[in-house]
């Protein structure tokens, strides 16, 4: 006799397989706001009759409720498989949205909640990513830039002094480890999707960009407010999480398409590296696989471009700058330990890069010109770079550096009565762990295998970083009691137990076998090295995410949404609500074509 678990467990297999019943976009469960934009896709197994179709929201035939007839797609991608497409439709009526789908043998029933908000508490919206922050990042970040005695910090970072917090899941519709470009995307949306995915449902079709889409918070704050829209971060302009604030692809590594979407987007202020595919193929540096010349289009639709500090300050403190271009490196920006002290990475090459601190107060300058008001996503993005390269101490640089950018941005949303929403999250975690300190004087060669020299619990003690300049920055990090911070997702490598003083950290090189990766011999010789085998496949080239919750905190008009433990898209729904961009008593919404 089989018990009534197995039973039931039976039947979700056979009533969930994508074998046997339809795939519905939005998904079951979909949070959807009231008149945000979205495409609603059905995707059946195989060909099926559309006379036997029928399709009901509420009881009602899909297209009543829509007020249009989905486009019926007999063999999508040359395939026996049938598909239904309806783009650009919206829910004006707030409550629970029941799907019904039959093609006359089989059916599938989806939830939705459709939902409205209040009435808009801010003018503005800042939304600060850290990049791959870890607990481990922001407490090296405190002692490093507060310091501490007998136990007591010294002082508190802007990030962790905010009257509001809570705990944010980050897995996504595909895995329970996300990357940056579906986590962005759920903060941007309110929507799961999968890895590598932003702005979209990623369905079974080849082409990454006719994905069904769900309207980003870019869109939605220019279409319903008229809002400012500013871009801000030290990596590429093209990466993931400053794209999925405006983008709409399965597949984040399309950096000429997603260029092609801020041209069409028209952010105000987009600022960052990535210039190599904004220059048409043949110029230098170009990635580009076309002849398009992206930083003149955007010159000849009226942004000013800035390429250095200077410019950058300049053009940002002129009273008639109401649109700001700043490509500041061909691929990603430099971090504050090289820039600052170090000269490593790409400082020779571009020397004049500005500070994640002077990004922001520029695209403040710029964007509160705006009337209506501002949203601005400002991302501290290296953090993650660095992280996954082991790379402890630049990545805790940057932790200090977007600390200071959100302190500048409490200042101004301060002294402007306090109009501006500041929410302060990372957008996945790394799995590292601050475990003691280093006691090596690195003058000196070890007698012993560096590992030896890691002080736990009361051989730890505290370390000794110089006193931090008026930034908070210590001029070294090669001291001899240095914080131990390891990573509990390994490739093979060398482990030197030591700050990489010349360039950011290599763990890894191409392996013999293809798609494979081997520890780097450039440290093999590094006294008191330790050959370290990893915990990763050896396809993997440096440390990966992890799946444990990121902290959120926020300060300003709506944060007292910031509670407990709470979804990545529940962020959305924060943003949404201070901005009012659903009011409850709002009625039907006009939803004009996108």
């Amino acid at each position: 006799m089989i018990n009534r678990f197995a039973a039931a467990s039976l039947a979700v297999l056979v009533s969930g397989s994508p074998i046997l019943a339809q795939t519905v976009y939005p998904i079951d469960r979909a949070e959807i706001l009231s008149g945000a934009q979205f495409d609603f896709k059905i995707e059946f197994p195989d060909r099926v009759d559309p006379a036997k179709l029928k399709v009901t929201i509420n009881g009602e035939d899909y297209s009543a409720v829509f007020g249009r007839t989905a486009t019926f797609i007999e063999r999508e991608d040359g395939k026996e498989q049938s598909a239904l497409m309806l783009r650009d439709v919206a829910l004006a009526r707030p409550g629970p949205a029941t799907v019904e789908v039959s093609d006359g043998t089989r059916s599938r029933r989806v939830e939705w909640t459709v939902y409205d908000t209040g009435s808009r508490k801010a003018k503005n919206v800042i939304l600060f990513i850290a990049d791959g922050l870890s607990p481990a990042h922001r407490t090296a970040a405190r002692l490093l830039s507060k310091g501490i005695a007998e136990g007591k910090s010294l002082g508190k970072l802007a990030i962790d002094d905010m009257p509001h917090m809570a705990l944010v899941a980050t897995a996504g519709l595909d895995s329970i480890i996300t990357d940056s470009a579906n986590a962005a995307s759920a903060y941007a949306t309110g929507h799961k999707t999968a890895v590598n995915a932003m702005g979209v449902y990623a369905d079974r079709t080849a082409d990454p960009f006719d994905d069904p889409k769900v309207e980003n918070i870019a869109s939605l704050a220019k279409r319903r407010l008229g809002l400012g829209i500013g871009l801000v971060t030290n990596t590429e302009v093209e990466d993931a999480t400053p794209a999925a604030m405006v983008a709409h692809t399965r597949r984040r590594a399309a950096y000429d398409g997603i260029v092609e979407q801020y041209f069409a987007a028209r952010p105000d202020v987009l600022m960052g590296g990535g210039s190599a595919n904004f220059l048409p193929q043949g110029a230098p540096g170009s990635k580009r696989k076309d002849d398009i010349d992206y930083i003149a289009r955007f010159r000849e639709a009226g942004y000013p471009v800035a390429t250095t500090a200077g410019e950058l300050n300049a053009l940002a403190a002129k009273s008639d700058t109401r649109q700001l271009l700043g490509l500041f490196a061909t691929g990603n920006m430099d971090g504050a330990l090289d820039r600052k002290f170090l000269k490593g990475g790409g400082v020779k090459k571009f020397p004049e890069q500005p500070d994640l601190t002077e990004q922001v107060q520029a695209a403040l300058n710029v964007l509160s010109k705006k009337d209506a008001g501002f949203f601005l996503m400002v991302e501290s993005g290296m953090i993650d770079k660095y992280a996954h390269l082991l790379d402890m101490e630049r990545a805790v640089y940057d932790t200090i550096m977007l600390d200071n950018a959100v302190r500048l941005a409490r200042d101004w949303a301060q002294a402007r009565g306090d109009d501006t929403l500041i929410l302060v999250l990372a957008d996945h975690n790394h799995p590292n762990g601050l475990v003691g300190t280093i006691n090596d004087d690195m003058s000196v060669t070890p007698n012993v295998q560096l590992r030896e020299r890691v002080g736990v619990y009361d051989k730890a003690g505290f370390p000794n970083y110089p006193a931090p300049d008026a930034e908070g920055y210590p001029s070294r990090v090669d001291v001899s009691r240095r914080l131990a911070i390891f990573s509990a997702s390994l490739p093979d490598h060398y482990e030197t137990f030591r700050p990489k003083l010349d360039n950011p950290n290599e763990p890894t090189v191409k392996g013999e076998a293809p798609g494979t990766f081997k520890a780097n011999e450039k440290y093999k010789d590094v006294p008191g090295v330790v050959l370290r085998s990893g915990n990763l496949p050896a396809m993997m080239r440096a440390s990966v995410h992890s799946g444990e919750d990121v902290i959120l905190t926020a300060t300003g008009p709506g944060s007292e949404r910031v509670h407990g433990s709470m979804d990545n898209t529940d962020v959305f729904r924060v943003i949404a609500d201070a901005l009012g961009l659903a009011p409850a008593a709002s009625g039907a919404i006009e939803v004009p074509a996108r």
